[in-house]
């Protein structure tokens, strides 16, 4: 049976490649014996798996959007905890599936030195890759839990040692050293198995990213935003911003492009948009119902756009970004019927509608905002407003015309990252990265945790783990700010 699945895998592995889809491979340990790691095309087919596991495991809001202030509750539906920061030791997030992933790229490190490859660029390829992926789980732990295990071998027996916490700077300095070792090991500069798949230059994007948290959050150094300009001009290279703001997601890997997650309506869709979309019997007396991405299945509308949201982009009428981010569905008598996305419209189908916008994880505008922020936090505002205002001039917004001091300056960076990147999953971390590096309180800024502060309530920023693996794992320490007698 075994032998069976492996060839199986490896045929499914060719398909993939050719079509860059990403289907649904098993990469547990049971088909991951002695008798699996024999071939290139087994390496391949364990990607394709891991692959599948970030999609899977990166097709939320949950960690990354809800706690923010770009939502407010929609017409059906509950929101979650993090949204409404009823945060407890009792009510923890697990971390198992970011794990789950970091346990497959684990036994990819382990075993892809044992099969013979004719040409050395592929396998180390496939092991930039794997790094790549395992550098943004451990980013995504840090910013998510703070302190976290770091866990570099794979789990093959269940007589493995329970691993403590780490500090997060340990956690993010694995991210870093992941990514390092992701740029030396990739032969290519360019894009040699397409956008839907970690690149060199989604590498260097990456390494952006976590250097500026390193900065603004763990206590980094100007050398460090330094290199985040340094980066983000490597990230860049060869791209150009999309004419036409909606053409980022109607275009699938477009020139704005760095990293995407792959969907497609024939393999996978349901992408995590359609939280903010409407189903077709809330919409039918709507006046402008062609102009709504709504589906009659699939569609929740949980969340609607906040007012803090729409705030940012009332601020220029001339935002070419807020029709196309949000839209407002009316009846006959002008009466407002709610609000909803309007950024990852999916594809219209035979009388429905499929949510399979690719998850863009880095492009060319984020790129631009990531030198704007990096020059404002090394006081060099100039520089900062040209990059700012490159982003501004695709959105008509004109150039910026307020104050210049650095703290005003670092705030509408800020308000120009939320105006871009809505629903991109930025909105947490960014507004974590701004409250630690000075320039908001976000206890101000987002309105549930406000409201939370206004009764007394001081909502740790980093969440809790589940009292269960506390249980489970007595060298795991709850995160600071959780009461585990409530």
């Amino acid at each position: 049976m075994k032998k069976s699945i492996k060839y199986m895998l490896f045929a499914t592995s060719l398909l993939l490649l050719h079509a860059c889809n990403l289907l649904e491979v098993d990469t547990v340990s049971s088909i991951t014996g002695d008798d699996y790691w024999n071939s290139k095309g087994d390496a391949e087919s364990y990607l394709m798996g891991i692959y599948t596991r970030l999609r899977d495991v990166s097709n939320a809001t949950l960690h990354f959007e809800d706690r923010g202030d770009a939502f407010t509750t929609g017409l059906e539906g509950g929101p979650s905890n993090l949204w409404a920061q009823n945060l407890t030791a009792q009510n923890g997030y697990s971390w198992l599936d970011y794990y789950a992933v970091i346990h497959h790229c684990n036994l990819m490190i382990k075993n892809v030195e044992t099969i013979p490859f004719g040409i050395e660029e592929e396998k180390n390829t496939i092991l930039a890759e794997t790094y790549f992926i395992r550098s943004l789980m451990y980013f995504n732990l840090v910013r998510v839990w703070g302190d976290a295990p770091i866990e570099l071998e794979p789990t093959e027996s269940a007589n493995k040692p329970k691993l403590a916490r780490s500090p997060a700077t340990a956690v993010l300095q694995q991210a870093l050293d992941d990514v390092d070792k992701a740029i030396e090991l990739f032969p290519k500069e360019g894009y040699a198995n397409g956008k839907g798949r970690a690149s060199k230059p989604a590498a260097w994007a990456l390494k952006a990213d976590i250097l500026l948290w390193k900065a603004k959050v763990l206590d980094g150094t100007d050398q460090d935003l330094q290199e985040v300009i340094t980066l983000a001009d490597k990230a860049a290279t060869g791209l150009s911003l999309e004419e036409v703001f909606g053409n980022i997601y109607a275009t699938k890997k477009g020139k704005e492009v760095i990293f995407a997650i792959h969907f497609n309506i024939f393999e996978k869709e349901a992408q995590y948009s359609q939280s903010l979309k409407p189903r077709d019997v809330f919409v039918e007396k709507a006046v402008n119902k062609d102009d709504i991405p709504y589906a009659k299945g699939g569609a929740r509308s949980t969340y609607a756009p906040s007012n803090e949201l729409m705030a940012l982009f009332a601020v220029n009428a001339a935002d070419v970004r807020r029709d196309q981010s949000y839209i407002r569905a009316v009846d006959a008598g002008g009466n407002l019927i709610g609000i909803f996305d309007n950024k990852m419209r999916g594809t219209k189908t035979e009388g429905d509608r499929s949510y399979d916008s690719d998850i863009v994880v880095y492009r060319l505008a984020e790129m631009v905002l990531f030198k704007a922020e990096a020059y404002a936090a090394l006081d060099m505002i100039p520089e900062a407003i040209a990059e700012l205002e490159k982003v501004r001039n695709r959105a008509k917004t004109g150039s910026y015309t307020g104050a210049i001091d650095r703290l005003s300056v670092e705030r509408e960076i800020l308000d120009e990252r939320g105006r871009e990147l809505y629903l991109e999953r930025k909105r947490w971390p960014d507004l974590l990265r701004f409250h630690f590096g000075g320039t908001i309180d976000v206890y101000e800024v987002v309105p549930n945790l406000r409201k939370k502060a206004d009764e007394g309530v001081t909502v740790p920023l980093y969440l809790a783990i589940p009292l269960r693996e506390l249980d489970l794992n007595p060298n795991l320490v709850q995160t600071e700010g959780y009461d585990t007698g409530n």
